[in-house]
């Protein structure tokens, strides 16, 4: 019997006060050459200001100089020795296992992604790495001794929503240019109501709302100690969010027990798909079959190449 290929859903995520407590960089890059971290984001933001420049690139720039000041290069490696001692909240590590295996259950491959403006290197030396499909992230460009000398990638809240149409449209490289192609619902390698967008801010704002209003689902999630509401609140009130919780991601947690909704939701409307299907192609057949019979009735003998008899 041949084996059906399960349909998928993507689960992207920002990684910054969504998955981790506070912005890598203060946790990791910035004690690290002994540099307060409020001076720096002051420094950096000023940079942005001063010079119209986006505030990713700034930061991105202000680390490079900061590490040449110190005499530190800032190697691929260390980057992600950095990752290896981000924090992350409760359950983080063991929630990407239980929703593959909540979304297996109900018929359903799941495939998790990060959209975030953090650093890529950084993401990628984390103990969770290994659960993404793919890792959208600023990154920096390298030299022929792994050190970092160029932004490569700077992502911000407006132009992360490209990675949702590579996940759905299946055009996962960054430098592929086909994600602008126009693409029929029934082509996409997985439907915009098949994804999930979890963030914390209104960073995420444009992939919450690009995400809702093709019919996905976004969740915003809120730090459980500070336990501030008021930008979920107001993301909700606004329209932009499905759903909202603290960001815990233990089994027992409202946010899990949010996403097996989602799941179930999702499982639900694809079986409903598949009969769609399943009763399209008989019916199909039907109408050019009553199509070709009319079209035999209404002009007869002209349609079999004879001749017809003189009068």
């Amino acid at each position: 019997m041949e084996s059906r290929i399960r349909p998928k859903i993507a689960i992207c995520y920002d990684f910054d006060k969504t998955l981790s407590p506070d912005d890598m960089q203060t946790f990791t890059l910035i004690p690290s050459f002994g540099i307060d971290k409020a001076a720096f984001w002051k420094a950096s933001n000023e940079l942005a200001v001063e010079n119209r420049m986006d505030k990713n690139l700034a930061w991105m720039y202000e680390l490079i100089r900061f590490s040449r000041f110190n005499d530190r290069s800032l190697r691929r490696d260390y980057f992600r020795q950095a990752g290896a001692n981000v924090p992350l909240y409760q359950g983080v590590e063991t929630w990407f296992d239980a929703v593959n295996a909540c979304a297996a259950q109900s018929g359903l491959d799941a495939e998790h992604y990060i959209i975030s403006s953090g650093l890529k290197e950084i993401i990628e030396g984390s103990p969770i790495a290994r659960h993404f499909a793919r890792i959208y992230a600023s990154s920096y460009y390298y030299n022929a001794d792994d050190v970092a000398v160029w932004p490569a990638q700077a992502i911000n809240y407006t132009n992360k929503t490209q990675y949702i149409f590579r996940i759905a449209k299946g055009f996962l490289e960054e430098y592929d240019d086909r994600v602008n192609d126009s693409m029929p619902d029934g082509d996409l390698r997985i439907p915009y109501e098949n994804i999930v967008y979890i963030g914390d801010s209104e960073t995420d704002i444009p992939c919450m709302r690009l995400v809702k209003s093709k019919g996905g689902y976004s969740i915003g999630v809120y730090d459980p100690i500070k336990n501030n509401r008021s930008r979920v609140y107001q993301l909700f009130n606004d329209n932009r969010i499905n759903f909202y919780a603290p960001a815990d991601y233990s089994n027992e947690s409202e946010l899990f027990r949010f996403m097996q909704k989602i799941i179930c939701d999702i499982a639900a409307k694809e079986q409903i798909k598949a009969e769609k299907q399943r009763l399209a192609a008989p019916a199909e057949a039907y109408c050019r079959q009553a199509n070709i019979e009319a079209i035999a009735a209404t002009y007869g003998n002209s349609l079999s190449g004879k001749k017809a008899p003189e009068l």
